[in-house]
């Protein structure tokens, strides 16, 4: 028995330090990589307070901006952070500036070139389409009746190959959509059909035959990049106006690396500080809180890392919150243990009882510290989804490693053979 306990707790020790390790220095086998969590290119995704970045602010220009509601800069944030995230840029943040003046604010952290940004995100990008007729004097294409049918009815827009292997951007029609080109295309048969973006000609195809299938493509000379941002904006949706930089700021990310360092450096000091005090007030059970909440910092990376969770500053606040919350769950647990020790009973009758008896006022503790998080996820804005979301995954970890991990080594611990109630608490 003895030596079973002693083979766990070592085989547990054993796989912690390694995921530490792992968490800190990266891994790599067979083609598989594991990055160290703090590799500036390939570590965990740093927020734009870490990295710097560009900040951007824009102001309704154009047509529709002489009154501007609240509805049509929802409708602008929404179409923005659709551009954004179809370029890959999940962590920038957008939202709303000012009262009397409407204005949007986008911050893109790692971009140094806010020029092409704000050439991607200011145009409108309304795509519409119409009979057009060819002026013999300009020898340009002009507008016929109404408009046939709009961006409204994409359902997709993405870059593709042309028949004569050129870059095209392809369209899929909603099923409004499909019965308006079809009618459209049925009646122009033989006349040339004009596809506008932002009241631009794209192209002028002649139609030789109507098009009922519910999709088409836009050819113009595009590069793969202009295609793929096309598409991007189509699919995002029109803006209901164009916008302008009235700003824009490039943030170098000195300034991140010196916060994350001294962040990093206060969250490592205040760690061992609070393992000393485990292992004074509480000696062997402080010994194993301290080993679990080795295990736990190093989980809470490997979990951020793995799933491209973004690390703000908040975000580190609220990891170093969590070793708090862990540690509480631990200290409920041994007061247990030391009031079941002062009736009398065994040590692992006491490890068992005080385990049981602080196990609904954990797990209810961490239940409503979920509930705040994952409120504050679905309802915040910029660095408080950082925080959120670094809260939310800490403190899942925490419970996992007070109820699981914790209570598994301590009754190794028990197993070796060390039953002085005096080695236990102080």
């Amino acid at each position: 028995m003895k030596t079973k306990s002693i083979v766990k707790f070592i085989a547990v020790f054993v796989v912690i330090l390694l995921m530490a390790y792992v968490a800190i220095f990266g891994f790599e086998c067979m083609g598989k990589v594991i990055p160290a969590s703090f590799d500036e290119y390939i570590g965990i995704e740093r927020g734009f307070d870490l990295a710097g970045g560009s900040v951007i602010v824009f102001e309704p220009t154009g047509d529709g901006s002489d009154n501007v509601s609240d509805d049509d800069i929802s409708a602008s944030i929404s179409a923005l952070r659709l551009r954004l995230d179809a370029q890959g840029l999940n962590d920038a943040v957008v939202s709303a500036q000012g009262s009397d003046v409407k204005r949007i604010r986008v911050e893109i952290p790692a971009e140094t070139n806010p020029e092409k940004a704000i050439e991607y995100l200011g145009s409108v990008a309304k795509l519409s389409f119409y009979e057009v007729t060819l002026n013999s004097q300009t020898n340009q294409y002009e507008k016929v009746g109404e408009e046939l049918l709009s961006g409204d009815h994409v359902e997709k827009a993405y870059p593709g190959v042309g028949q004569n292997n050129d870059v095209v951007v392809n369209l899929e029609f909603t099923s409004a959509g499909k019965d308006l080109f079809a009618d459209a295309t049925s009646r122009l048969v033989g006349k040339p059909l004009g596809i506008f973006v932002d009241d631009i000609l794209i192209s002028a195809p002649n139609v030789n035959q109507p098009i009922t299938e519910g999709y088409c493509y836009i050819e113009g000379g595009f590069t793969n990049e202009d295609a793929k941002q096309l598409a991007n904006q189509i699919q995002s949706g029109a803006l209901p106006f164009a916008l302008k930089a009235v700003s824009q700021n490039s943030v170098g990310a000195q300034l991140g690396d010196d916060a994350l360092n001294k962040s990093l450096t206060a969250g490592a000091i205040g760690l061992l500080l609070v393992m000393l005090y485990m292992i004074i007030m509480y000696r062997m059970c402080g010994l194993v809180a301290d080993i679990a909440l080795v295990g736990y910092t190093a989980l809470v990376f490997l979990i951020i890392n793995g799933t491209g969770i973004q690390l703000t500053l908040p975000g580190i606040a609220g990891i170093i919150l969590t070793i708090g919350t862990a540690v509480d769950a631990n200290v409920v647990i041994f007061e247990r243990i030391k009031e079941e020790l002062k009736t009398g009973k065994t040590l692992r009758a006491s490890v068992d009882a005080g385990f049981n008896r602080a196990l609904t006022a954990i797990i209810d503790s961490n239940i409503t510290t979920i509930i705040a998080a994952v409120v504050l996820w679905y309802f915040g804005t910029g660095t408080i989804i950082g925080f959120a979301k670094t809260l939310f995954v800490g403190t899942l970890v925490s419970m996992f490693s007070a109820i699981f991990v914790t209570k598994f080594l301590l009754r190794q611990l028990v197993g070796f053979g060390i039953k002085n109630p005096k080695l236990y608490s102080a």
